[in-house]
């Protein structure tokens, strides 16, 4: 029983620094990543967002330990990528 518990706490620390989502600083501001659980403190609808591709690629791998997907889907799906261009001037 300590060996998987072990186990796990090893697996959760190692997930939370090797975490792929990045903060961005745009015009002075930095804008940090978030997820379903901080979308409301965190999302800034002037800025756009892009889903983290290695965050979904290590919750599907990692699913079966359960705190994998909910720390990369809960926290950290999404990443700023710039400012968002108004309708009118997109190309």
């Amino acid at each position: 029983m300590k060996r998987a518990a072990s186990i796990t706490l090893a697996i959760a620390l190692s997930i939370q620094l090797a975490a792929c989502a990045k903060s961005k600083v745009i015009d002075g501001v930095e804008y940090k990543p978030y997820g379903i659980f901080n979308e409301e403190q965190h999302h800034n609808p002037n800025i756009e967002y892009e889903l983290v591709n290695g965050n979904i690629v290590w919750s599907i791998i990692l699913f079966e330990t359960a705190i994998a997907p909910i720390y990369f889907i809960g926290w950290s799906i999404k990443q700023p990528v710039g400012k968002k261009v108004p309708e009118g001037q997109k190309h």
